[in-house]
């Protein structure tokens, strides 16, 4: 099916688009604009916003506690942005956490993780690491089950929660119950059929994508590694089950369904939903398409489930 009338403002011509990465200075706080632009108009409604600071590998990190409505010892959920690992923070994702946790009655704990080209691999995966930790070590305090965490993240915040269920695994915990990808990176080839017919005009860009990875990842042999391409990480089995929601018009819906198929053939219990018509970062365009609901519905349903 063709892109959904209401994305078509978002996307270019074939060739039309930007050429080249745009100044970090000026793209940032144009990407944390978009939080309020595509914000839903009655949100719904939580017990309570807090901002706090974490201890991390190299200082505090910030994070951003929302807590539904409703009674406690609540489960929770890290969540973790998008962004290329270049861009976004809490802000930028605000009402997509928000939802989350109002609609999976979830206490979700946003992370600020590092951001490269300041910081390459592994900074944010450390980072994203510690605020797990901290969850899984002060949840009474958050009004939390520890015994119940689940990781969520679009993007380069998918790439990270699985790569957190990875090590998790490797290490003995903190245990996680349930996974949430959307739309993830998952492999740093950037070689897929979707990579090469969607490589332009539906806002990610092929070229976008490989100048994210150098500058995440410089050295091209540690992108191979599992905490860098989860895709390729020898092992799968035991991990916790998952959802991975993918788009249609997107680079990364082949490497994400790949993904998804690679846990269901080591036994993890996977639910894959394809968006017909969407393009990359469609969940966070809340009064866009009403396919952002449905896809926040689908992922709160999954944390609840497995609550």
């Amino acid at each position: 099916m063709p892109v959904a009338p209401e994305l078509e403002p978002y996307c270019t011509p074939p060739g039309e688009g930007a050429t080249e990465m745009p100044d970090l200075a000026e793209l940032r706080p144009m990407f944390e604009a978009m939080a309020s632009m595509w914000d839903l108009a009655e949100p719904s409604a939580l017990r309570s916003t807090e901002h706090r600071t974490v201890p991390g590998p190299a200082g505090e990190i910030p994070v951003v506690v929302y807590t539904p409505e409703g009674e406690g010892p609540r489960p929770l959920v890290l969540f973790i942005h998008g962004g290329g690992f270049f861009l976004g923070s809490p802000h930028s994702h605000g009402p997509v956490a928000r939802e989350i946790a109002a609609r999976s009655g979830r206490v979700v704990v946003s992370v600020d993780y590092r951001l490269t080209p300041e910081h390459e691999f592994p900074a944010a995966v450390d980072d994203c690491f510690a605020a797990l930790q901290w969850v899984a070590a002060n949840a009474a305090d958050l009004g939390g089950d520890p015994a119940h965490i689940a990781v969520c993240g679009d993007s380069a915040g998918g790439n990270l929660s699985a790569v957190l269920a990875l090590r998790a695994r490797g290490e003995g915990g903190p245990a996680i119950e349930a996974q949430a990808l959307i739309y993830p990176v998952t492999d740093s080839a950037c070689d897929s059929v979707s990579m090469v017919d969607n490589a332009e005009g539906y806002m990610l860009t092929a070229s976008s994508m490989q100048w994210m990875w150098s500058m995440y990842v410089p050295d091209e042999v540690a992108r191979t590694q599992a905490y860098a391409s989860p895709l390729r990480a020898p092992d799968v089995s035991g991990l916790p089950p998952a959802i991975v929601i993918t788009a249609e018009f997107d680079p990364l819906r082949d490497e994400g369904e790949a993904y998804a198929a690679k846990l269901a053939a080591a036994g993890v219990t996977v639910q894959q939903v394809r968006f017909d018509g969407m393009i990359h970062g469609f969940v966070q365009m809340l009064n866009v398409t009403p396919r952002a609901s449905e896809a926040i519905d689908l992922v709160a349903a999954h944390l609840r489930a497995h609550a």
